[in-house]
């Protein structure tokens, strides 16, 4: 199997940041011959013309177009790896904001750890978390945040990503609500009660727990959705309704497992099979390199294990 030429990459980005031959040897140097055959070599490797000829002027292709961003952040990559930087970081010193995108569950459950964490190492940087509507890399992309932490969505080839932990979905009720304290809820205890529903969406869409139960024939009652996991407990513990909340999100509520310790809430496992959920930190290659950015990531990182081993 042969190896690609790793030196065709730095072509490649020139010629699709110029979109001409002549353009590309003068950024490199080069003659417009040598660059000619070096796109003779990208049309081999690639598969792909790349450039083409439209009337006077040369366009690129559709999948030169595609991979036209990739090519860019690879090359900064490569430069970056063959460049090592000898700065260091001192957290005494630093002095920044980060801001952090993810949902309303994972901020109330895990921001005041981190917040406090990074306090302790450098005093001098601020954690703004922003919420998270909807799902997408345009806010990385244009670099709006600096991490998106939640459940892998649509999110483009060139994110970077790094798992923090696994959760699950549990169930949780008021404190002294019947369930409460049942060593084993039974699906037809489940189901006879009525449920609240987190959704983003004014309509709630079928969810794992829904899909377990259609495979039995079974469908629990909505009757209520809201938009947040925060507005769901608090709709549990002021009704009998049962709330559906990964397990991670009652890091920092009053919940018990057993009825008593003057808990408010208490949750119970759902007695049919769900899909565990990874959640992850995202963040744009542009970051990859930064001490500070790095510093972040294994903070939220080592926060996130110590919370849920």
């Amino acid at each position: 199997m042969n190896e690609p030429d790793l030196n065709l990459l730095l072509a490649l980005d020139t010629f699709l940041a110029e979109g001409s031959v002549a353009g590309a040897a003068r950024r490199l140097g080069l003659s417009s011959s040598a660059m000619s055959r070096t796109l003779s070599r990208l049309r081999a490797a690639t598969g792909d013309p790349l450039l083409v000829r439209a009337g006077r002027n040369m366009v690129l292709t559709p999948y030169a177009e595609a991979i036209r961003d990739r090519a860019r952040n690879a090359a900064l990559e490569a430069r970056a790896l063959l460049s090592p930087s000898t700065a260091e970081l001192s957290l005494s010193t630093l002095e920044c904001v980060f801001i952090i995108r993810a949902n309303d569950g994972f901020i109330e459950a895990f921001a005041p750890s981190l917040i406090a964490a990074a306090a302790a190492q450098a005093p001098g940087v601020q954690l703004c978390f922003t919420s998270k509507p909807e799902k997408g890399p345009r806010h990385l992309r244009e670099g709006l945040v600096d991490l998106e932490i939640g459940v892998v969505g649509e999110m483009g080839p060139e994110i970077r990503l790094q798992a923090l932990f696994r959760d699950r979905f549990v169930g949780v009720v008021r404190a002294g609500h019947p369930l409460a304290g049942i060593p084993e809820v039974t699906v037809e205890q489940y189901l006879s009660y009525g449920h609240v529903v987190a959704s983003r969406r004014i309509r709630s869409t079928p969810g794992p727990v829904d899909d377990a139960l259609a495979k039995r024939g079974l469908t629990r009652k909505i009757a209520a959705v809201v938009p947040g996991f925060p507005a769901s407990l608090k709709v549990a513990q002021a009704s009998d309704l049962i709330a559906l909340v990964p397990s991670s999100f009652l890091l920092n509520q009053s919940v018990s497992e057993v009825e008593g310790d003057n808990a408010r809430l208490a949750m119970f496992e759902l007695p049919v099979d769900t899909r565990t959920i990874t959640v992850s930190q995202m963040w744009h290659p542009r970051s990859e390199a930064d001490l500070a950015h790095r510093w972040l990531r294994h903070l939220i990182l080592d926060v996130c294990r110590t919370l849920v081993p």
